[in-house]
């Protein structure tokens, strides 16, 4: 879980108007530090929230050609960027610590952690991780010389820092942030360079017989952010009448869920072409994942991590969003990503406001889904559109 700002007015440092620098940047880019060597990147979360990151580490790794990029994050980050090319060069696993990552806690390991780092002596360090409540104290354990990062009116001070506000999308936060440090944007999306063992990653899970590959991922960590079940076994049925493979994705969590859209699709596809529908959900590992969504010609999922993964390996992606969730975590192009967007902004069942976030007003108890009105029609014209641009843009 990252930090939640308290409300109030969000402030930045009064000394950046003095040392901004012109040129390309989401804010200020400042003068870069000097003698920067070894850096730390503070960015826990899911597979979403560091890919969210990765422009960021771009911009760092290009601001800072000599030095070393260490991200503190989770063991699922550090199994995304074994083997690619990019701006990390390792990752160290956080411990689990509140508001920083949520789990059984133990002081020791924290301290241990801690004490480990402050021996790396890092240079520069920058906290990506929410509002600083709880990330910038644990930033600052660190010992780097220079700190930048976002904060709220009630977090520690770091030397360089922006307002976090809440509404602003994820990847332009993180740009905002490092140009605290120096560094100009370098990348506007993320992009994770290919595996060498994809081809060996996919075998047994190809259907020769369907050469056009579909992905679903019906889940998302909020119950909310969902597209009805039925909706993805809807397009799951068409896609197989139209001679796609269909597989359905995600991690265990997701596996009964998969298992419904399945049966669902399968209900409604054609004679004989219900077995082209497939659920891999909860079999496959980071690794197989990623390929599984390189060598699709289209993704749909709604507003969650394999979908942002999608994306990152060059995949055509239809995302299902929330408007809310469109502003923080949307594709920015449209040539290869397209969005349906619901509007709804208060519950159904109790008119709460829906658009204040978990720290200024507390969440109903009603659980439905705020994307049921988004028409699966309209859907799936938008992934017949991207299968064709697909085999254009991607060579196939």
């Amino acid at each position: 879980m990252t930090d939640s700002p308290t409300g109030g007015a969000a402030f930045g440092d009064q000394r950046l108007s003095a040392e901004a620098r012109h040129g390309l940047g989401i804010g200020p880019v400042l003068q870069p530090f000097e003698d920067v060597r070894k850096i730390a990147v503070l960015r826990g979360g899911g597979l979403g929230d560091v890919l969210f990151s990765v422009p960021a580490l771009e911009s760092l790794a290009a601001a800072y050609p000599e030095a070393t990029v260490t991200l503190l994050g989770t063991e699922a980050h550090a199994a995304l960027f074994r083997g690619r090319p990019g701006p990390v060069h390792r990752v160290e696993p956080l411990p689990f610590a509140h508001g920083v990552r949520p789990g059984p806690e133990d002081p020791q390991a924290v301290a241990l952690f801690r004490q480990r780092m402050r021996g790396e002596q890092f240079d520069l360090a920058v906290q990506l991780h929410g509002g600083g409540r709880f990330s910038n104290p644990f930033l600052l354990e660190l010992g780097a010389r220079h700190t930048v990062g976002t904060r709220t009116e009630d977090a520690a001070a770091l030397e360089r820092s922006i307002p976090y506000l809440y509404y602003q999308h994820e990847v332009l936060r993180a740009l905002e942030v490092v140009g605290l440090a120096g560094a100009a944007p370098a990348a506007l999306q993320p992009e994770l360079e290919p595996l060498a063992d994809e081809e060996a990653l996919l075998a047994g899970l190809l259907d020769d017989g369907r050469p056009s590959l579909v992905t679903l991922h019906p889940g998302a960590t909020d119950q909310r952010r969902r597209w009805p079940a039925s909706y993805f076994g809807q397009v799951a049925a068409w896609a197989a009448d139209e001679g796609c493979q269909v597989l359905v994705v995600g991690d265990p969590s997701d596996a009964e869920l998969a298992d419904e859209v399945v049966d669902r699709g399968r209900e409604r596809a054609g004679s004989g072409n219900g077995g082209s529908i497939k659920s891999v959900a909860g079999r496959l590992g980071l690794e197989e994942l990623s390929a599984v969504l390189r060598a699709s010609d289209v993704m749909l999922g709604n507003d969650s991590g394999p979908r942002h993964l999608a994306q990152a390996v060059g995949t055509p992606t239809v995302g299902i969003y929330w408007v809310g969730n469109l502003i923080m975590a949307g594709p920015l192009g449209r040539t290869m990503h397209r969005v349906h967007m619901s509007w709804m902004t208060r519950c159904p069942a109790c008119s709460a406001d829906l658009t204040q976030v978990g720290w200024t007003a507390e969440r109903c108890p009603h659980e439905f889904s705020l994307t049921q009105e988004i028409r699966a029609e309209d859907v799936y014209a938008n992934l017949r559109q991207l299968r064709a641009t697909s085999l254009l843009l991607r060579g196939k």
